[in-house]
This record gives structure tokens, sequence and C-alpha cells, in this order.
């Protein structure tokens, strides 16, 4: 029986065979993917949009849920075996249709990859009154996920990848005011709380879906510039990155020491299809390999151990349930 990641327990490098340095391209060489259905929101910019074009070279079906649509057409214009679709990952309804309509095509989901997200967004909420990075980063992923996960334990050796970030750091899962009511809204402590979110979410529903063969993962893509992700961000905050010079210019030495974009969406990619991967789930990747726990401070990279912790998962689990009004009964 396949273990769990609680607490960290499987966080120890692998030996990929890959390092920071990989592509896309490195990594899905000799793998196959004729037959399969994969779902990859955000799908259609950045690091979302490599990756739909490497599983769609690779063979499968690649579905693009998009919030706009034409937009989404012009961007995967000449990508074959691509279907779009509309989805507004912050409209509870939206994301109910759309996975509605999946589940009526009968069809099975092999990959679940949630990418899409946010990032250093002014105070904003969804109907329900959630902060708008948790609701777009973390409660949709539950919520979508919920909704198809009737395809994806009926597929043989389903997979669901979470797109965290090692913005995870900035801050654990603040149970007592998740939403920013009693505390004053700081975009960098929302941001991480949402990542932290989604790690403890891909343990606990890993842990869960074990006796369905489906794997789930969360993954660090890396430091990535030319995506649309910042496009709302403060110009303090980059430059408190080092993205941006005092004069709000950007910094030519650090743009260049960050990963390219097919370097970006390489560990998405190993998590999706490698079978290294085959017996191991729950775990937090970057760098194409199982990153090691961030035990010490001073390390900048690796899994923060709160984000992996089993009573979190399990509280966050039931909270969730709460917030978003879904009950995802993984049996």
């Amino acid at each position: 029986m396949k273990k769990n990641n609680y607490n960290g327990a499987l966080q120890q490098t692998m030996g990929s065979g890959f390092n920071a340095a990989s592509t896309t391209t490195d990594v899905i060489r000799g793998i196959n993917l004729t037959g399969k259905i994969a779902i990859v929101t955000g799908g259609s910019t950045g690091i979302g949009l490599e990756t739909v074009k490497t599983l769609s070279k690779a063979g499968a079906t690649v579905i693009v849920p998009a919030r706009n649509v034409e937009k989404a057409k012009e961007n995967l214009k000449g990508v074959t075996n691509v279907e779009i679709e509309e989805l507004d990952l912050i409209n509870l309804g939206s994301v109910d249709a759309f996975a509605e309509k999946f589940m009526a095509s009968g069809r099975l989901l092999h990959l679940l990859i949630n990418n899409a997200g946010i990032m250093f967004v002014p105070l904003r909420r969804d109907a329900k009154g959630n902060e708008s990075q948790l609701a777009t980063n973390y409660l949709s992923v539950f919520r979508l996920t919920a909704g198809l996960w009737g395809a994806l334990k009926m597929a043989d050796g389903a997979r669901v990848v979470n797109v965290s970030s090692l913005g995870h750091h900035f801050a654990p899962f603040n149970f007592d005011d998740p939403n920013f009511e009693q505390r004053d809204y700081e975009t960098l402590q929302a941001y991480g709380q949402s990542k932290t979110a989604i790690n403890l979410f891909s343990v606990e529903l890993d842990n869960r879906a074990k006796p369905f063969g489906v794997n789930v993962y969360s993954i660090h893509p890396g430091s990535i510039w030319g995506t649309e992700l910042t496009r709302e961000a403060p110009i303090e905050i980059l430059q408190q990155f080092g993205f941006l010079d005092d004069k709000g210019n950007p910094v030519q030495e650090v743009i260049e020491s960050l990963k390219t974009i097919p370097q970006g969406a390489a560990t998405t990619i190993w998590a999706a299809t490698n079978p290294l991967l085959n017996q191991i789930g729950g775990v937090y990747l970057e760098d194409v390999d199982v990153a090691e726990l961030a035990i010490n401070p001073s390390i900048s990279n690796g899994v923060k151990p709160y984000s992996l912790d089993e009573a979190g998962a399990k509280r966050l689990w039931k909270l969730t349930e709460e917030l978003t009004g879904v009950t995802f009964n993984v049996d």
C-alpha cells in the first residue's frame, strides 16, 4: 500500500535525472499520452500554455478552461488536440457548470492540472466573501477537483497536479482569520496562505485517493519572468524581490537568472507523466524532483513542514467544505 506524506514523511529527492535547467522537451521525451485526457486550467498563457503544448505533442487530448475564450483561441491557434471551454474560477456557478458538462460527457479524466492562479492582487472577495487569492488559488481548486472526482477515480492511475509556489514560505494557513476579516490585508500573506492551502489539500487528497490509484502532487515551478501572473503586483513588491530597480525598470541580470517558461513548466510535466512517481504521491516537487523539507529557517527553497502537517490538512479539508458549501466525499 502506498505510503502517505503527512508531515513530510516522503520529502526526499529521488534522483530524477533532471534538474532546474531541464525543460518540458527533456521531461516529455519518450512519453506517449495517446488516448489520455487532460484538463489544464490557465492553459492559454505562461507555463499553462507550455504545459498544454507539451501534453498535446505527446498525444493527449487537452481541455483548456478559460475565462476569456476568444483570447484562449488566439493563444492556442495551431495547437492540436485541444478543446476550449468557458470557466471563471472565482465564479462558483461557472466552476460547477464546467465540471457538470465534463461529467455529462462520460469521459475519463487522466490528468487534472490545476495551474491557474492569481498573485499579489489588492483585496477583493468572491460572492461568498472569501478573499480572492484564497478563492481562486485554492477554494476553486477544491471545488473543481470535487466536481471532477468521479472521472478521475474511474481512470486507471489518474494524477492531479496542483501548481503551488515557493510563496507558501510567506505564510502558514491562518485558521482564525483566513479571509482577512479581523486583520489588515497583506497581499503577500494572502498569496502565501493560498499556496500553503494547496499543499495541505494535496497531501490530504492523495491519502484519501489511495484506494482509487489517484496520485496528487503540489509543485513549485520556479521563479519565471514573462508570464501574466505579476500583472497586478505593486511595483514595490517587484522591487522588493529585485525584479525592478528603483526607477521601475527590469533588472536584467536578475531577469536572466530566472527560469524560462519551458523550464518552469517542466516540473508540472514530470509530475503529470513520469513513471518514477507511480508509487509516490502527496509530495511537493520543485526543479523536477521531490523537494526537501525546509526545516532550517535559513533554507530558501524546499517545502515548509507546516504545509504538510497532518492535523492541519484534515482541519483545512473540513473548513474548506464549510467555506465552499461543497462536501467532497472521496469514495
